[in-house]
């Protein structure tokens, strides 16, 4: 059972989380959180000193929920292909979130890689998360170390250009024909 303080400290997270997701992390001023968690400035200064340090527990908590989701796909599935068609469904899962306000760490990672190089070090552990992860299903499918991670990235590109060209165009049914197209292209490798 979480203490008070370990509730709060979560609150800000998860409220932080959702506004850097829709407004972003520079468009997010820390009175923002302040006022969307409802506690005092100074509540919230006692868990994080700065923006930054909220930053980086948010992606520690994204971290940590992607990599539990990709801990029960994993344990699922004995095959490595339904693995990697459950990484595409959560891009059509994620749709109406999508084609509002793109990927949450695709968005982040841009915006940081403008002008923050350090913080955005720290959110590309998101994408190594998943790299990694998906390089592990393409090497459990025969393909070569090098293979694997050339068909990782391209997943993962492919995955993040149609978060992008849905949310840029706001259209599902454009996300929903490219999700198609990448479980048709998974199913195509053999065991």
């Amino acid at each position: 059972m979480l203490s008070k303080g370990d509730k709060t400290r979560a609150e800000i997270v998860e409220h932080a989380k959702s506004l850097f997701y829709e407004r972003g992390y520079d468009g997010t001023s820390f009175t923002d959180i302040v006022n969307a968690v409802g506690v005092y400035r100074g509540n919230i200064n006692y868990y994080f000193k700065t923006k930054d340090d909220i930053l980086k527990a948010v992606i520690d908590r994204h971290l940590e929920e992607f990599g539990a989701l990709l801990a029960e796909w994993t344990a699922r599935h004995a095959d490595p292909r339904d693995r990697l068609i459950d990484f595409v469904h959560m891009i059509a899962e994620r749709q109406a979130a999508l084609t509002r306000y793109g990927c949450p760490i695709g968005t982040l990672n841009t915006e940081l890689g403008k002008d923050r190089p350090e913080l955005q070090r720290s959110a590309r552990a998101l994408f190594d998360l998943f790299k990694d992860w998906l390089v592990e299903q393409f090497r459990a499918l025969g393909s070569s170390s090098d293979e694997a991670i050339a068909l990782a990235l391209h997943l993962l590109g492919r995955a993040q250009g149609v978060a992008v060209i849905a949310h840029v165009y706001q259209d599902t049914v454009l996300l929903q024909r490219e999700v198609a197209q990448m479980e048709t292209w998974i199913r195509q490798f053999s065991l």
